[in-house]
């Protein structure tokens, strides 16, 4: 039983070139270079996973990983489900689609792992727990099959922290390309044990 995940960065966003907080209200979707990337995405997928067997494809909620995975889904021929698990950080209304600025100007003193670093918004522990209970999910429902999930740099980066035990604070950072590639597999049963272990395949490729 191979059960095998495939995280997707999102295609170039508008917020990202416009310097914008996109969280749910703010989000603008892709560029038309993002929608370029993802169709290129769409193509490398279908032919990778031609033969593969059941396939699913999961996205965040947010526009830019939405427009991500159509075209994904549409190439696999199975209709994309959204999961809020999956999405970045839950943005505090005050900040979202304002400019990146708003919330360099809204620090919280002592922000850490377990503490946010400005006011109102989530911290990095929430978002892991949060990102990995729905990837955990997904992987229980769909064992032994293929899931394609769209989402963001911090949904990739929360794979480490779920699929690798590595701890909350890492001793290293990971740059994400936008339409890259990121897989894990696992040869038993995903949840079948607290020690279930995960191989890296590849990373933002």
């Amino acid at each position: 039983m191979r059960t095998r995940l495939i995280f997707v960065r999102h295609g170039e966003s508008v917020h990202t070139v416009e310097r914008l907080i996109g969280g749910r209200a703010g989000c603008r979707g892709l560029t038309t270079t993002g929608h370029e990337q993802a169709a290129v995405l769409a193509t490398r997928l279908a032919g990778e996973l031609a033969g593969a067997g059941p396939v699913h494809v999961y996205s965040s909620e947010l526009r830019r990983a939405v427009e991500t995975a159509a075209p994904v889904a549409a190439a696999l021929g199975v209709a994309p489900v959204t999961d809020c698990g999956l999405c970045t950080w839950h943005y505090p209304s005050y900040a979202d689609g304002q400019p990146v600025e708003v919330l360099k100007n809204a620090p919280l003193p002592g922000g850490g792992v377990h503490r946010p670093f400005q006011a109102e918004n989530e911290t990095w522990a929430e978002l892991v727990v949060r990102t990995g209970r729905s990837i955990m999910d997904i992987a229980h429902r769909h064992a032994g099959e293929t899931v394609v999930l769209v989402g963001h740099s911090e949904t990739v980066n929360a794979s480490f922290h779920t699929l690798g035990a590595q701890p909350l604070l890492r001793a290293f950072d990971t740059v994400v390309a936008p339409a890259s590639v990121t897989e894990w597999t696992c040869d038993e049963h995903p949840t079948i044990s607290l020690w279930t272990r995960w191989t890296l395949h590849r990373f933002s490729a």
